[in-house]
């Protein structure tokens, strides 16, 4: 490829005008099953923005409910889970995933693959300690005030549930490589919550499970997490062939920090989008700097895409990139 690859976390989604438009009455999980929706969301910003990789369009808890847990994605709060898991016998309710319950996501990736072409489309899935989170506390949380309770006071509870997700993880993201996708992103939304020596004892663990139970794919696998600067030489051991680098952290120093042997995504900042042209260009060829000595390199954002964010100007990052020299 001449170019440094680009693409967008969260590129197919509420900034663009045509997404919103097709899920209009259309709730969010409903969107994840219909495998001809999942197939146009995901083929929009492909269309509009000339990324090299299309990723696709689910949500981390879509695996969760396949396995017949009572949740929906309330709009302005994310997933709310009916009974939250906090004793042993709750672990019942979380079953293995079996691959016939997610077969809407087997469809949409083929019918992704073949409208792609060359495009390569990403597969992804949320981390064990993050789907945990969710499950723990009942939806999103500021603190992780029950999960850190659970995970530091029933080390054993909590170890036996991010073992049965990483099971459940490691399932959906080998559905999505076999019927085609090129690369399986591991999304760990609230991993920069932990403290280092936390994450070795009690999230590193499962996180490696899953990138392990893959390995035999032979597809590229990424490890992003938000606020995870402190983390990321362990994210690269647990076992990730890309590890994802937020803004916070300069990619220059987040490949020291990661070593030579893994590539790295990232690191623009999302808001850096809406300080108009110049300081746009001025950051784009910032990050392009900082990663010109990696042996590998993914433009992308330090996170997903705002709602607010104009596709123009997502369009313009696209074209910076396309058009700067790799050296």
């Amino acid at each position: 490829m001449p170019h440094t690859p680009v693409w967008f976390m969260r590129q197919a989604g509420r900034s663009l005008p045509e997404y919103r438009k097709v899920r209009e009455g259309v709730g969010m999980l409903e969107s994840c099953s219909r495998p001809e929706l999942i197939t146009e969301i995901t083929l929009q910003p492909v269309r509009r923005y000339g990324v090299d990789a299309a990723i696709f369009f689910s949500d981390i808890v879509v695996p969760l409910r396949a396995v017949g847990v009572d949740l929906d994605i309330v709009p302005g709060v994310g997933p709310v889970i009916a009974a939250p898991i906090a004793d042993w016998a709750d672990l019942d309710r979380l079953p293995l995933l079996d691959p016939g319950a997610v077969s809407y996501v087997d469809e949409a990736v083929r019918l992704l693959v073949a409208e792609l072409g060359a495009t390569p489309l990403i597969g992804f899935a949320g981390a064990p300690f993050t789907l945990a989170s969710y499950l723990v506390e009942g939806g999103p949380s500021k603190n992780h005030e029950r999960t850190k309770a659970m995970m530091l006071g029933r080390p054993d509870l909590w170890a036996a549930l991010l073992d049965r997700l990483a099971d459940i993880t490691a399932v959906f993201l080998r559905v999505q490589a076999e019927a085609g996708a090129s690369a399986l992103q591991l999304f760990d939304s609230w991993a920069g919550a932990l403290a280092p020596a936390d994450y070795v004892r009690s999230v590193m663990p499962a996180s490696a499970k899953v990138l392990a139970a893959i390995a035999d794919l032979g597809v590229p696998r990424i490890h992003f997490g938000v606020g995870t600067g402190e983390l990321l030489s362990l994210m690269g051991e647990a076992g990730a062939d890309v590890v994802g680098v937020d803004w916070r952290v300069p990619m220059a120093e987040a490949a020291r920090r990661v070593g030579p042997d893994r590539a790295l995504q990232g690191n623009l900042d999302p808001a850096v989008l809406f300080a108009g042209p110049e300081a746009v260009d001025a950051a784009v060829d910032d990050v392009l700097a900082s990663a010109a000595a990696l042996p590998g390199h993914v433009f992308n954002l330090g996170h997903g895409v705002l709602p607010d964010t104009d596709p123009g100007t997502l369009a313009r990052v696209v074209d910076r990139v396309h058009a700067a020299t790799v050296r």
